[in-house]
């Protein structure tokens, strides 16, 4: 492996903490040298050493620097007693289903507070029935698949509003605990959503996408500032809540966030196209969201009718928008599930839309070409988002039965990410423990797939490396202790993470050989 940036790296792990320090008020920290082969190969068998046993892999791979999380939604971020403990907090009750919560004004007795005190196995069941918990260890319920469950759980919690504030700072949290250094969040404001069903059900056809756009884009540009005002205060109270810029900031005000606006794909076209409309035009006036995507279960019977035209729709609204970059969920499908139709062709379709990223891809085997989608995706830089806890209990779809060796195989970049790690009760470091486990994934391929997180992310900015595989630095950081760099880091979010991200592997292969009692 050639890892060189035309530089020193010993002498760049002495330099870089200065050189981090300079570009982005980043503390400096200890200098062990950086990439050392040596080093990587003695936490690689310690990794190997543990690979049977889940508990101390997780005990290794906790501390493990991951880089991005590239698909993880904010919504389904949120683990259910987050969700109850700010629904009681608002007055709040459990509805008498005992499945969800409802606003008051309703009975003292179902106020959450009073209910859990009184009924603890009913609230067990109340946070059950606002998760996944089970279902990805096979407890779940016997007449109820995971996908049905995964996703009716939105609608249980989805009565609250107004919380953006408190899930970005516990989804922050999450992250720094992972030691995940950026979120790719999908997430929209309420301003913007709020007039999508407005939109009506009456047909669209490819031909009307153009009339439509310059009707809406122009009806709705009123909205975009306030919903740039909307995430102001979010974000505002998000850093106020956590003391960013403070001497008691906590880790996570250090983990950055960018958003990626989430059109809904389960609704009339007419709905769909809309959402699309509006989170293009954000895309394109907010540099705090750096893309698009695409959500809501492709299975649905809108989405696999409407398919095509919403791909028609992406097409038509990239070469309005094209600095708006896209990543698209494609392939979250798979036998059984769809009819054979259905698997032919969603991810060939959303890369030939122009999507930079493939959200799950889960379904690629099944695909007509998948093999020339697959070339396409590896020359075109094109990465797949893994997100193996929720293909194995949305999907059932996991250990031998993943593409995700397959898609290495041919090349294509892969990622791993949560999707929706707190309806999935997952984390980061579990599905890099699953990586290890299941895909028979090493340390060197874990450290690939982090550096993956931030090279195939929207980061504003220049990239660190001009050959991410070989890890090749541009000409600006050849030498990383030069002042031609720092002016370089300081001017590019991407290069600067990056480098950051190298210097966190640094520091935990020393910190895990040092209690391991190894020398390198």
């Amino acid at each position: 492996m050639g890892y060189r940036a035309g530089g020193n790296w010993t002498k760049a792990g002495r330099a870089l903490g200065a050189v981090l320090l300079a570009a982005s008020a980043v503390p400096a920290m200890a200098e062990p040298v950086l990439n050392d082969p040596a080093r990587e190969a003695a936490v690689a068998r310690l990794i190997e050493d543990a690979r049977e046993s889940p508990p101390a892999l997780r005990v290794l791979l906790r501390g493990m620097p991951k880089g991005g999380d590239l698909h993880n939604h904010l919504g389904g971020a949120i683990y259910a007693e987050d969700y109850l403990t700010w629904a009681a907090a608002k007055g709040f009750c459990v509805d008498e289903t005992g499945l969800t919560v409802e606003p008051p004004p309703c009975p003292a007795e179902r106020g959450i507070e009073r209910f859990a005190a009184s009924n603890e196995f009913g609230m067990d069941r109340l946070i059950d029935a606002m998760s996944t918990r089970g279902f990805q260890r096979g407890v779940g319920q016997n007449d109820v698949s995971g996908h049905t469950q995964f996703f009716r759980s939105f609608d249980r919690f989805g009565k609250m509003g107004g919380e953006t504030a408190q899930m970005l700072t516990a989804t922050r949290r999450i992250a720094a605990g992972d030691h995940v250094s950026y979120l790719e969040l999908d997430h929209n404001t309420a301003t913007l959503v709020s007039v999508v069903r407005a939109a009506g059900d009456a047909p669209i056809a490819e031909s009307e996408l153009a009339a439509v756009h310059a009707s809406e884009a122009k009806e709705f540009a009123v909205l975009v500032p306030k919903a740039r005002a909307e995430l102001d205060a979010d974000e505002a109270a998000s850093a106020k809540a956590m003391a960013c810029g403070t001497p008691a900031a906590e880790p996570a005000c250090k983990v950055a966030v960018h958003y990626l606006f989430q059109a809904l794909r389960a609704l009339p076209p007419r709905q769909v196209y809309r959402s699309l409309v509006l989170g293009f035009m954000m895309a394109d006036a907010d540099p705090r969201f750096v893309g698009v995507n695409i959500v809501m279960p492709e299975d649905a019977w809108l989405a696999r009718r409407d398919y095509s035209l919403h791909m028609a729709m992406i097409r038509f609204l990239a070469a309005k928008y094209p600095r708006v970059k896209l990543t698209l969920h494609a392939g979250e499908v798979t036998l059984g599930q769809v009819p054979p139709a259905d698997l032919t062709d969603h991810i060939a379709q959303a890369v030939a839309a122009g999507a930079k990223r493939i959200g799950h891809g889960t379904g690629i085997a099944f695909e007509d070409r998948a093999e020339d989608t697959m070339a396409r995706m590896a020359r075109e830089g094109i990465a797949v988002e893994i997100n193996l806890t929720s293909n194995a209990v949305i999907l059932g779809v996991k250990g031998v039965d993943h593409p995700l060796r397959l898609y290495r195989a041919h090349g294509v970049p892969v990622v791993l990410s949560t999707d929706d790690e707190g309806v999935l009760r997952s984390d980061m470091t579990n599905e890099y423990v699953r990586a290890v486990r299941e895909q028979g994934l090493t340390y060197g391929q874990l450290k690939q797939i982090a550096r993956a997180g931030l090279a195939y992310s929207f980061l504003p900015g220049s990239a660190l490396w001009a050959d991410p595989v070989k890890l090749v630095a541009v000409a600006a950081c050849a030498d990383f202790a030069t002042p031609s760099c720092a002016k370089y880091l300081a001017g590019n979010e991407k290069a600067r993470l990056q480098m950051d991200l190298e210097h966190q592997f640094a520091l935990y292969e020393a910190e895990r050989l040092a209690r391991a009692g190894k020398v390198t």
